[in-house]
């Protein structure tokens, strides 16, 4: 098999685990956060599993672009750099700023591991070598409504992420009604703003692997957001009644 062989064959992966993914989430909370449950294996702190599951996304990403016969270029660069936007992010700044005590199963920290190798892989593989972008894509519709797309999504994120560690105070635990910004409208806006970031993603690079990740995301958050949604309205007879999971007005 050659290597548009191979990408292929890793794109359709994803798009499997895609599948899977959202099947196994309508059964399964996964047992990390507010639904951290025994009987999953041994645990790690949570700040540590963190790092460890998305730093792949960094170090994978990096290392198979400087070996990318189009490493050089200008769009490639751009892009390179909106991805370290969010990974930078996610892998060291988000866990830097948790607080301390929660724990997360092996399982689920090497399965994430696992999943963001191959996901830096064929995006990486895409932006860097088989793209081939002129600097003119710089200037195209697509790459330029993804990019809004993008940021937007990273701001919403971003936001939604400082709100929720500020509901409580040092040493307070338990958890309250989160107000303003994205939660205005929904329960999850941090995963709103993420889904939203992806399908960005896609559009700018215009690319297989762009397409298959914003589906496994929107297939890996959503249904957690619909969990999330449902736990707040047991857990607090006043939540607001207008209030959706995921998509303002709609779900």
């Amino acid at each position: 098999m050659n290597s548009i062989g191979w990408y292929g064959a890793l794109v359709a992966l994803e798009f499997v685990l895609a599948a899977v993914t959202a099947v196994a989430l309508l059964w399964i909370k996964a047992p990390y956060g507010r639904y951290q449950r025994g009987g999953w294996g041994p645990t790690i702190p949570g700040r540590i599993g963190w790092i460890v599951m998305e730093s792949p996304s960094v170090v994978v990403f990096s290392a198979v672009f400087v070996s990318g016969a189009h490493r050089d270029d200008l769009v490639a660069l751009v892009l390179l750099a909106m991805w370290l936007c969010h990974y930078v992010y996610r892998a060291f700044v988000y866990p830097a700023l948790m607080r301390p005590g929660s724990r997360m199963p092996l399982l689920i920290v090497a399965l994430a591991l696992a999943f963001n190798v191959l996901n830096a892989t064929i995006n990486a593989w895409w932006v860097a070598d088989l793209g081939g972008y002129a600097d003119s894509w710089l200037t195209d519709p697509r790459f330029l409504a993804g990019a809004v797309l993008f940021f937007a999504g990273l701001v919403v994120h971003v936001r939604s992420d400082h709100t929720l560690r500020r509901l409580r105070s040092p040493g307070e635990t338990g958890y309250r009604i989160p107000y303003g910004g994205g939660f205005r409208w929904v329960s999850s806006p941090n995963y709103t703003g993420e889904i939203v970031q992806w399908f960005g993603w896609a559009l700018a690079t215009w690319s297989p692997a762009g397409l298959a990740f914003a589906v496994y995301t929107t297939a890996n958050l959503a249904p957690r957001a619909i969990d999330h949604h449902a736990w707040y309205r047991d857990r607090f007879p006043d939540y607001p009644a207008d209030r959706r999971a995921l998509v303002p007005h709609l779900l």
